[in-house]
């Protein structure tokens, strides 16, 4: 038995199919399952037939860190981290708080970014479990539960984060959007404001259509009939954010108030109010601060996360669970707060 074959069945554990088992149901070596796994040339088709076969029967996962670790302590010393963006403020300071803890504990996290991709989702979070990182914080992208919950019975233990699907069976950390959203709406309306606007981001993520359902919460608890042509969802960039708040103000009947649904999307609509020279004359509130925001002229009345504090509960649910807590799946609430700076009190 070869060296990476020894390290990889010691370091295995409960975390699936080894390179001996797939080797002893396709009838072939070791090696032979190596040079497979690894895409190396010279091996038969038939015999790659027997071992790709094998592979898919036991649910195999090669272990690109065997060869490195040392010990016998099952452990990589390393976690992974999806975000949507490690590049959006919001995900970057999750990722530093993540870190930090980790690094208390002696853990590297690999943080990577799903751009919001299923494909590209299942693509990272199968290059950090190749790795064998002993835990995942994740970002979910679409209706991939399922896979994350099948990774979590194969031994790596999976905190989401941001986002949490009712019955998932997996621990979450979340903000209350929706309570959020409908106390932006409702602020808004207390200040005079009937034509109220929404911009949010894709409709099928959890987040976006949890901030949605407060608005609409927010517009009845004040009496304001729900306007479609004030909604405009499914705004992925700054760009197409700017465009679509320009063709609400531009409009014949505009709104008086703008109420963005998420950070990138928020810089988007002030490009546009600014640009009209309407910054003074139509309010604006954000879920999610921005950096500087209280520079801004008038400064940004923003609904504001912790990132920081969601970060930090996900690792320390993650830690628990590395640590040995086997209990039932937990979801840990971080509240939000309305920081009120001026945008958001203009009056109609």
């Amino acid at each position: 038995m070869s060296a990476s074959a020894d390290s990889e069945a010691a370091l295995s554990g409960r975390r699936g199919a080894t390179m001996r088992d797939v080797a002893a149901l396709a009838g072939v070596s070791i090696k032979t399952v190596s040079r497979v796994v690894r895409g190396e040339p010279g091996v038969s088709a038939a015999l790659t037939r027997r071992v790709t076969d094998a592979v898919t029967m036991l649910d195999y996962r090669h272990n690109l860190a065997a060869s490195t670790l040392r010990g016998l302590d099952r452990k990589t010393a390393a976690i992974g981290l999806v975000l949507m963006d490690v590049a959006n403020p919001y995900a970057s300071q999750l990722h530093r708080a993540v870190e930090d803890f980790a690094h208390e504990r002696g853990t590297l996290v690999f943080a990577v970014s799903s751009d919001e991709d299923p494909a590209r989702q299942r693509q990272v979070l199968d290059a950090l479990l190749s790795r064998r990182v002993d835990g995942l914080i994740v970002m979910p992208v679409g209706d991939e539960y399922p896979l994350l919950l099948h990774e979590q019975r194969r031994g790596t233990p999976v905190v989401l984060v941001d986002r949490a699907e009712d019955g998932a069976g997996l621990d979450s950390v979340t903000v209350d959007n929706r309570d959020g959203a409908a106390t932006a709406t409702g602020h808004l309306a207390a200040h005079g404001h009937r034509r109220i606007a929404f911009l949010g981001d894709l409709h099928t993520i959890r987040t976006a259509a949890e901030r949605y359902a407060g608005y609409v919460e927010g517009l009845a608890r004040n009496a304001i009939a729900l306007d479609p042509t004030l909604i405009r969802h499914d705004l992925r960039c700054i760009e197409s954010a700017e465009r679509a708040a320009g063709e609400l103000l531009d409009a014949a009947d505009p709104p008086t108030a703008l109420f963005s649904g998420q950070n990138l999307i928020t810089i988007g609509v002030l490009r546009a109010v600014q640009r009209r020279g309407r910054q003074n004359r139509v309010a604006v509130v954000g879920f999610d601060d921005l950096p500087l925001a209280e520079l801004l002229d008038p400064a940004l009345t923003a609904v504001a996360q912790n990132p920081a504090a969601i970060g930090r509960a996900a690792a320390e649910l993650l830690f628990a669970r590395l640590d040995g807590d086997a209990g039932p799946p937990r979801h840990t609430i971080v509240p939000t707060r309305l920081l009120v700076r001026g945008s958001g009190e203009l009056r109609p």
